[in-house]
């Protein structure tokens, strides 16, 4: 895609070759030997034919500007269609992290409630087995 700079320098370009060959083909009539009544024709025809061609040239920059302007909203368009669906992508991706993240939080939180109950339970399990009070016993005061 062109630049901005260079579509100016292009229409500047096509304008200094639109005035210099209008001025070299008055140039020309002028230093030609005809006389005033042929010259000032010439002159005439001249002048309209740099008239048609000066429109020919502002309708083919105009049918460019219109290309330029067709792709840019094509291509404008098409950049906004893939910045929404990156947008709905990273957002999914988002959520998807976010819903990761507290998993593994509820997860430990579960674990170490397991890990508390098993460890009462061996413990209770322990006293039972052995038949013994989980508190110490003075062997003092039950011989008396």
């Amino acid at each position: 895609m062109r630049s901005e700079r260079e579509e100016t320098s292009a229409a500047t370009k096509l304008t200094y070759l639109l005035v210099g060959g209008g001025i070299g083909a008055i140039l020309a009539l002028l230093f030609a030997p005809k006389s005033g009544e042929e010259l000032r024709g010439d002159i005439a025809d001249a002048t309209r034919k740099g008239l048609e061609k000066s429109k020919e040239a502002a309708a083919q920059l105009q049918d460019k500007a219109g290309e330029y302007y067709e792709v840019s909203r094509e291509k404008a368009n098409e950049y906004y269609q893939s910045a929404q669906e990156k947008a709905a992508e990273l957002s999914e991706k988002a959520k998807a992290a976010a819903a990761r993240t507290t998993t593994p939080f509820t997860a430990a939180i579960d674990a170490g409630k397991d890990a508390y109950i098993e460890e009462k339970r061996k413990n209770e399990a322990k006293v039972i087995t052995e038949g013994r009070a989980s508190y110490p016993i003075d062997d003092k005061k039950e011989s008396k």
